[in-house]
């Protein structure tokens, strides 16, 4: 993890760096928010900003925003005083810590901005075989393509191919091609001279030279536009890149992993993916199956989930019932490990008792317990109509039918947009466009992370 901490903080910046680092971060200082912005401007990144309360923390969250950096900001001062606790985060400041640092406040504040759990947790034997052929490969310098559905752990697996790689010292850069619309797209990944494009306000350099030296991840690449793909297989060739506004080529030196829920032959054929690109990334191809097809994982990625969340939120980690259990291993898991995920999270919240039963596993919106019932009485020919799905939909328009089917399967996702479009069987364009659609029409939909109703933004 790499911090970027803005300000002196009346000397307590040493105490507060040193716990960083003994929480194994790289830590860098500058003195305000203007050194802060040359320094991620000049590709040397940072995975979250620890900001003096007493700096314009507003200004340098409108200038990230407007410069499109993402990343997470907390702030910091002397004491507690709650004025200034509550303007930090209204300022946009995800978290307040207060000075003198306590070292467990820092490490969990730490931990809980920045958490992204890479651990690859496995017990099947197609898993075992993906991994000893990650094994084999981690180590040489050729591209790599790691395609499966979404939901199955295509960076997690990303990360573990850079961290047994001999560029495990140097930074891992992950870019989401599909969540980054495509006029922002280029900027992003070759950066930008001052003055190249309206809002271009200082040199930028791109992923591709922050990830220098290091593992450079493009996420979904079969979403990328057709224009930039030539511009990427020239930087993968030349190992070279112009940035947007320049007229002089950047050397690079960057391993290039990419991953696709698509199946990339398929849109080879169909014009959407360059065929020489495809082949320049698919040196080595790493396929991860999805979860029905490794039953064996089932079960100790939901008591990994368990763990997590049990800690996260302060409870006692409990066993599964047999009976909760069985009805994990009788899903489909049309959306994979992350859909374990997510049910496992809700299951730990909701359980009573000594263990997490069937009516702890919401699977389509319902307990499994009572999705039993409701098979049971399917089975068994019940005669009430009104229960029946098709006698739900007589008086709704085909539309009216989409749009529900697409809110719905997005709140499921706890409002993922990838893993939504991959359930449906649609593009991730194309689920936006649906989206906008909706919300002009006045419609609300799950906002990404929560799976709530609300407004679409």
């Amino acid at each position: 993890m790499q911090l970027l901490i803005i300000g002196n903080l009346d000397g307590q910046i040493g105490a507060a760096s040193q716990i960083a680092v003994s929480r194994g971060a790289k830590v860098v200082q500058v003195n305000d928010a203007s050194g802060a912005l040359n320094t991620l401007r000049s590709g040397q990144g940072a995975d979250l900003i620890m900001i003096d309360v007493k700096q314009d923390i507003r200004s340098l969250i409108n200038s990230l925003e407007s410069e499109r950096i993402h990343v997470p900001v907390i702030a910091c001062g002397i004491g507690t005083d709650t004025q200034a606790a509550v303007s930090a985060i209204k300022s946009g400041a995800k978290e307040y810590i207060p000075l003198p640092p306590d070292a467990e406040l820092i490490g969990a504040v730490l931990m809980a901005i920045t958490e992204e759990s890479h651990a690859l947790v496995h017990a099947d034997p197609k898993m075992t075989e993906l991994l000893k052929m990650a094994d084999q490969i981690a180590s040489s310098e050729a591209s790599v393509l790691i395609t499966g559905p979404s939901g199955t752990g295509k960076e997690i697996l990303a990360r573990y191919v850079h961290n047994n790689s001999k560029r495990k010292d140097k930074r891992f850069v992950a870019v989401n091609c599909a969540a980054i619309p495509e006029n922002l797209l280029e900027s992003e990944l070759f950066g930008h001279e001052k003055g190249a494009f309206t809002g271009a306000v200082a040199r930028r350099l791109g992923k591709f030279e922050e990830a220098n030296g290091g593992t450079l991840l493009l996420d979904e690449i079969s979403e990328m536009d057709p224009r930039l793909q030539a511009k990427l297989l020239r930087a993968i060739q030349e190992r070279e890149i112009d940035r947007i506004g320049s007229s002089k080529p950047v050397k690079i030196d960057v391993r290039i992993l990419a991953t696709s829920n698509r199946i990339m032959e398929d849109a080879v054929a169909q014009g959407n993916f360059r065929e020489d690109l495809y082949f320049r990334l698919n040196v080595v191809n790493l396929m991860l199956p999805p979860l029905k097809d490794r039953p064996k994982d089932t079960p100790v990625l939901a008591k990994h989930f368990i763990k997590k969340y049990a800690e996260a939120n302060d409870v006692a980690p409990l066993p599964l019932s047999p009976e909760a259990e069985q009805a994990l291993q009788a899903h489909s898991w049309p959306g994979n490990v992350r859909e374990l995920e997510n049910i496992m999270h809700r299951a730990v919240l909701m359980a009573q008792g000594d263990t997490i039963g069937p009516e702890a596993i919401m699977i389509s919106g319902q307990a499994v317990s009572s999705q039993a019932a409701n098979d049971s009485q399917a089975v068994t020919g019940a005669t009430d109509a009104d229960g029946r799905p098709t006698r739900e939909l007589v008086g709704k328009t085909v539309a009216d039918v989409e749009r529900d089917l697409i809110i719905d399967t997005l709140q499921h996702c706890l409002g993922n947009r990838t893993h939504a479009a991959t359930i449906l069987g649609i593009s991730i364009r194309t689920l936006r466009n649906k989206l906008k659609q909706y919300s002009i029409e006045g419609h609300t939909v799950p906002s990404p992370g929560d799976g709530g109703d609300r407004p679409a933004a």
